[in-house]
């Protein structure tokens, strides 16, 4: 089984950014233990701060993998583009976020994302990455 985690803006800065919202460990970190976890799986990450090669990332791999876990980040919230880039695949999506963004401000109450995605998963800290990788299992 092939699954992607697809990381948008500013999510390369875990484990320096912010770490009362999105804890001390960086993702690097948190990839070799979830891969290390779960062996039988080819699981790949993609980071960009830029919204066009999120989407093309999304294209290239959205008819080939068995599932994608997309943590858009603050375009979840502005990217019409990247919503309809998922509702134009095939590969099934899982929206991740770390922190529950219905407790933060209201501007992230809303995805473009959510609409197109298989689930959500939302407030689990890093662990919603795994959550969400289950969901495919």
């Amino acid at each position: 089984m092939k699954i992607i985690i697809i990381n948008g803006p500013n999510l390369n800065l875990l484990g320096k950014r912010e770490p009362e919202v999105y804890g001390s460990s960086t993702f690097e970190d948190y990839f070799k233990e979830l891969k290390t976890k779960y062996p039988a799986l080819t699981i790949a990450v993609f980071q960009s701060n830029i919204e066009g090669e999120l989407i093309s990332k999304i294209q290239e791999v959205g008819f080939s993998y068995d599932g994608i876990i997309l943590n858009a980040a603050a375009y979840t919230h502005t990217s019409i583009g990247i919503g309809d880039a998922i509702k134009a695949i095939t590969s099934p999506v899982v929206e991740v976020h770390i922190s529950n963004t219905f407790s933060r401000e209201d501007y992230r109450h809303h995805s473009f994302i959510s609409p197109n995605a298989k689930g959500v998963v939302i407030g689990f800290g890093l662990k919603s990455y795994e959550l969400a990788l289950q969901s495919f299992l």
